[in-house]
C-alpha cells in the first residue's frame, strides 16, 4: 500500500467537498486578503475539524493520523489549511490535560461549530522560540488570574472564540527548572478583547491572519486554568508535537499539488516540437520532488503513530516537519521553474502556493532549531544555544 492510498474514503469525501471551492475561490480570497469563511464553515459542518474530539462530545473520535489527512487534502486540493489547522493541534492540550468539566463545557460546542478554538498564544517578541523565557505573567488574585504581557504571531484571533494561552505563574528566578512555573489557560476572546487584551493585526507576505497581542491586567477566571498550575510547558508540548506533525501533512499536500500541476503542465507544454517533460532537465527535478515527498510522508506516519499511542514523539514530529517543509519548498521551486513565466502569473496559482509553503521553513519552528533539537536530543551532542 502506498502512502497516498491510506484512508481512501476519507480522501474521496474531502475532495468531493472541495469541488465547491475551485482555484478561483482561493485566488479571490488571496487577492482580497480575506478569510476563507465559506470553506472553513463547510469543513466544520461536515465534521472534519472535529475528527479528534471523542464521540461522547460530538466528534469523530479519531486520531492525529486522520486529522493529518484532512489537513493534507485541504492543501492538496488547492487551499491553505493555515486558516483552520489551529483547532486540530489545540485539541491536544485540551483533550489530554483539560478537566472533565472543561471538556463538557467546550468540546461539544467546538464539535458543532458553535465555538472555534483556532488560536494559541505562546510566542513573544523578545523570546521567539525560547519559550521558557516568556515574560507574560498570570498572577492569581482570589478566584481570578491577572495577565500582563505581550504575544506576537498569534493567528486567527479574528475567527476564533477561544485561545490557549501560556503564561508564567511563577517567576523564572524562583523555579528549579526553567520549564517549570508556566501555566495554560483557556481565554474567552469575546470577554478578553477590549477588556484587558488588545489585538494589532500584522500584514504579511502570505494571506495568513496573524496578530500581536497586548495584555494589560486581563482577568481570567481561575476555572480556566488547564491542569495543574506550573506544568503548562509540559502540557503544551502535546499541542506543539501535533502542530508540527499536521504542518508536515500540509506541506506534503502542497508538495503533491506542485508535483501534480507541474507534471501535467510538462506533458502538455510543447517547445521545439516536443513536450518539455521529455527533457531530463524538466523531468528529473519533478522526479526528485516526488521522491522527497514520499520519504517525508513516511516520517509523518511514524509521528502520527507515536502520538496516537501516547508515546514520546518529539523527534519524529520535528523530523517530519523538517523533511516535509523541505520537500514542499523544493517542489514549489521546481513548479516555478517548470512553468517558466507562467509560474509567476496569478491565474496559474503557482505563485500563491509558492508564498504559502515558504512560511514553513520559518514557522511554527525554524529548520535550524529542528536541526539543533535533533543534534542535542537524538545524537547526544552538546546544546548549541
Amino acid at each position: 500500500m502506498t502512502n497516498q492510498e491510506r484512508y481512501p474514503e476519507l480522501r474521496a469525501a474531502l475532495r468531493d467537498l472541495f469541488k465547491r471551492f475551485p482555484d478561483e475561490y482561493f485566488r479571490k480570497i488571496d487577492d482580497a486578503r480575506a478569510y476563507p469563511e465559506a470553506c472553513v464553515d463547510a469543513l466544520t459542518r461536515a465534521g472534519w475539524l472535529a475528527v479528534m474530539i471523542p464521540q461522547e462530545y460530538g466528534g469523530a473520535g479519531l486520531g492525529l493520523a486522520e486529522a493529518s489527512v484532512v489537513m493534507e487534502e485541504v492543501n492538496r486540493c488547492g487551499g491553505n489549511a493555515g486558516a483552520c489547522h489551529g483547532q486540530m493541534y489545540n485539541m491536544g492540550t485540551l483533550l489530554r490535560h483539560g478537566s472533565d468539566e472543561q471538556k463538557r463545557r467546550y468540546l461539544p460546542k467546538i464539535a458543532s461549530g458553535d465555538l472555534r478554538l483556532q488560536s494559541m498564544g505562546v510566542t513573544e517578541p523578545t523570546t521567539g522560540t525560547d519559550t521558557t523565557k516568556i515574560k507574560t505573567t498570570a498572577v492569581k488574585q482570589g478566584d481570578r488570574y491577572v495577565v500582563n504581557g505581550q504575544k506576537v504571531w498569534i493567528s486567527r484571533i479574528q475567527h476564533s472564540d477561544l485561545m490557549i494561552l501560556l503564561a508564567r505563574t511563577t517567576p523564572l528566578k524562583d523555579v528549579t527548572r526553567k520549564s517549570d512555573g508556566m501555566s495554560i489557560f483557556i481565554v474567552d476572546l469575546h470577554q478578553a478583547i477590549g477588556q484587558g487584551m488588545t489585538v494589532n493585526p500584522i500584514r504579511n507576505m502570505v494571506n495568513h491572519e496573524t496578530n500581536e497581542l497586548f495584555f494589560d491586567n486581563l482577568e481570567i477566571p481561575a476555572e480556566n486554568l488547564i491542569g495543574e498550575e506550573g506544568k503548562g510547558f509540559r502540557y503544551i508540548l502535546d499541542g506543539l508535537n501535533a502542530e508540527r506533525t499536521l504542518i508536515a501533512a500540509e506541506c506534503i499536500g502542497d508538495a503533491r499539488w506542485f508535483v501534480e500541476r507541474s507534471t501535467r503542465y510538462a506533458r502538455e507544454r510543447r517547445v521545439f516540437d516536443r513536450p518539455i517533460g521529455q527533457n531530463q532537465g524538466v523531468q528529473f527535478p519533478l522526479a526528485e520532488a516526488h521522491i522527497e515527498t514520499e520519504a517525508a510522508d513516511q516520517m509523518r506516519w511514524r509521528a502520527c503513530e507515536l502520538f496516537d499511542a501516547h508515546q514520546p514523539c518529539g523527534a519524529e514530529a520535528n523530523m517530519a516537519k523538517y523533511l516535509a517543509a523541505k520537500a514542499s519548498w523544493e517542489a514549489a521551486n521546481t513548479a516555478i521553474q517548470t512553468h517558466g513565466g507562467f509560474g509567476f502569473a496569478c491565474e496559474y496559482d503557482i505563485e500563491r502556493k509558492f508564498r504559502e509553503t515558504r512560511l514553513y521553513q520559518v514557522a511554527p519552528i525554524s529548520t535550524n532549531l529542528i536541526l539543533s533539537y535533533v543534534a542535542e536530543h537524538v545524537l547526544g551532542l552538546p546544546r548549541s544555544f
